[in-house]
């Protein structure tokens, strides 16, 4: 074995003993509570129907990109679609990155320079932080939804201001207090960026986003959109002024030397958001799936207040949340445990997340099962 093996050995190793070693895995038969595909969409026959449709319809002749759009990667149907997702999240104009964890490096990361400050919700995503690491500014992070900290950290920043955020949180489904974040811009001179992942296609107009929904969305400077959780394909866009984006075209390098989208993945975007137009029932659906399910579990005490798709139950110990999951996938039910590193120490969760497609016996079922394992 040689010493480069022997060190992925060793780390893996250590990751098996302390039963947070990763794997893949292609389970399909249990029921969804686990995946990000909060209407159904990526499943959807009607929505893949509607993109071949519609694919067929543009009869684009490439299969692929051929390049970065900077090269030869760019269309006049690519620049079409930002025109109509500018249209939808109430925007100057947006750009498409090839995922939310690029587009977040490269906005985060291109625009903090040397002497700068970046102030990050402790809870927000890896993306986010790995951002920040590969800028050249100052970075902290602050209290999770915690104003008065972020204030203070506020006060002691030097250069620019960079607040980073999350719409709605992935680990705990609750919602940032986005009134008082913008009433701590009016006071002082901060840029906030808005990760839109989780509010996409769920919340506001048309699936426009949690911002947009408050009508808030003119006091947020950067807004990240996020395609490949509830909206079923795959995808990002950063929404902002025009000087943002073609700052971004020339400085952002995750947009800069990536190939640009393919013609179908452009035209499943387009697609999907005038499907979702069309479907308003969707996100009805989710909302009763769940009020339904906080309806029943109202009596778990470790149950984060969330009121999102995102619903977590936190145990405080790895062996429990295995447990607990294992349990859970015994009886049917497709849910995982969220371990350390992912959350800190003592805070290991299962993660539940609820979509439009699951039944109320299903969603009745699986609160049975909290309540009982919790009693």
């Amino acid at each position: 074995m040689s010493n480069l093996d022997q060190y992925f050995f060793e780390k893996l190793r250590k990751r098996q003993e302390e039963g947070t070693l990763r794997k893949l895995s292609v389970e399909k038969t249990l029921i969804d509570f686990c995946s990000n595909d909060y209407l159904g969409l990526s499943r959807s026959q009607e929505l893949w129907d509607f993109i071949e449709q519609k694919f067929r319809a543009l009869a684009l002749r490439y299969n692929g990109s051929t390049g970065s759009r900077l090269l030869s990667g760019n269309s006049l149907y690519a620049e079409q679609v930002e025109e109509r997702l500018a249209s939808i999240f109430q925007s100057s104009k947006v750009l498409l990155f090839n995922s939310g964890y690029t587009a977040n490096l490269g906005v985060i990361s291109s625009i903090a320079q040397k002497g700068d400050t970046i102030l990050y919700d402790e809870l927000a995503h890896a993306c986010i932080k790995d951002g920040a690491r590969l800028s050249l500014a100052n970075r902290y992070s602050f209290k999770h939804n915690d104003l008065n900290d972020l204030e203070n950290k506020i006060k002691k920043s030097t250069g620019r201001v960079l607040v980073v955020v999350e719409s709605i949180y992935s680990m705990d489904g609750d919602a940032c207090p986005l009134a008082g974040l913008v009433a701590l811009k009016s006071k002082y001179d901060i840029t906030i960026i808005l990760d839109e992942a989780h509010s996409t296609g769920v919340y506001g107009e048309g699936g426009n986003g949690y911002a947009c929904s408050l009508n808030l969305h003119h006091n947020i400077d950067i807004r990240i959109y996020t395609f490949g959780k509830a909206i079923g394909v795959h995808g990002a866009c950063v929404a902002g002024s025009d000087h943002l984006i073609n700052y971004l075209i020339n400085f952002a390098r995750p947009f800069i030397y990536t190939t640009a989208m393919t013609p179908h993945s452009l035209c499943s975007i387009d697609a999907a958001f005038e499907f979702i137009d069309r479907t308003p029932s969707l996100k009805e659906q989710l909302r009763k799936r769940i009020d339904f399910f906080l309806a029943k579990t109202k009596s778990i005490t470790n149950r984060t207040d969330s009121n999102s798709s995102i619903q977590t139950v936190v145990v405080e110990c790895s062996e429990r949340a295995r447990s607990l999951a294992l349990h859970l996938q015994n009886n049917g039910f497709d849910i995982r445990p969220i371990l350390s590193p992912t959350v800190p120490k003592g805070k290991e969760r299962i993660r539940i997340c609820l979509h439009a497609f699951n039944t109320d016996e299903e969603v009745s079922k699986l609160a049975d099962l909290l309540i009982f394992y919790n009693n």
